[in-house]
């Protein structure tokens, strides 16, 4: 990962996202899961995600990735659910019937922002420094 550019975009974005099945169920084996990790892959590279570390257990997925700020969270987290549940159904019809409500992933989801150098600590200095002087910017990055 690292610093990124876009058209009219500079970003160094870190997400860690987790979500899970519909009603928690414990089917993210095997076949499945791994196809789900392929399917999450193709879903990066046809958006412009980042995948930096991904991990489907059992009930539940965890994903580190960047994306363009041009998307939210909330977007690339429905983005990820509805493409793979799609593919998932069609590959896996089996399982419309296993969860009975015709949804694979339930409504939620888990999103924390993720920093190396550049911590809330440092974000509220450089504030609090402009704040308190009108000096020549400081060295963020």
């Amino acid at each position: 990962m690292g610093i990124k550019r876009t058209s009219h975009a500079v970003y160094d974005t870190k997400y860690h996202l987790v979500w899970i099945p519909k009603y928690r169920k414990e089917i993210l084996t095997d076949k499945l899961a791994k196809r789900i990790e392929e399917i999450f892959q193709e879903i990066a590279e046809q958006f412009g995600f980042e995948i930096d570390t991904m991990e489907v257990q059992v009930e539940h997925v965890h994903i580190f990735l960047s994306f363009p700020p041009r998307y939210s969270v909330s977007r690339v987290v429905g983005i990820m659910k509805s493409i793979s549940s799609s593919r998932i159904f069609i590959e896996f019809p089996w399982l419309k019937e296993f969860l009975w409500g015709g949804e694979f992933w339930s409504d939620g989801y888990f999103a924390r922002t993720v920093g190396d150098k550049v911590t809330s600590e440092v974000i509220r200095r450089y504030i609090q420094y402009h704040r308190e002087e009108e000096k020549e910017q400081l060295e963020l990055f």
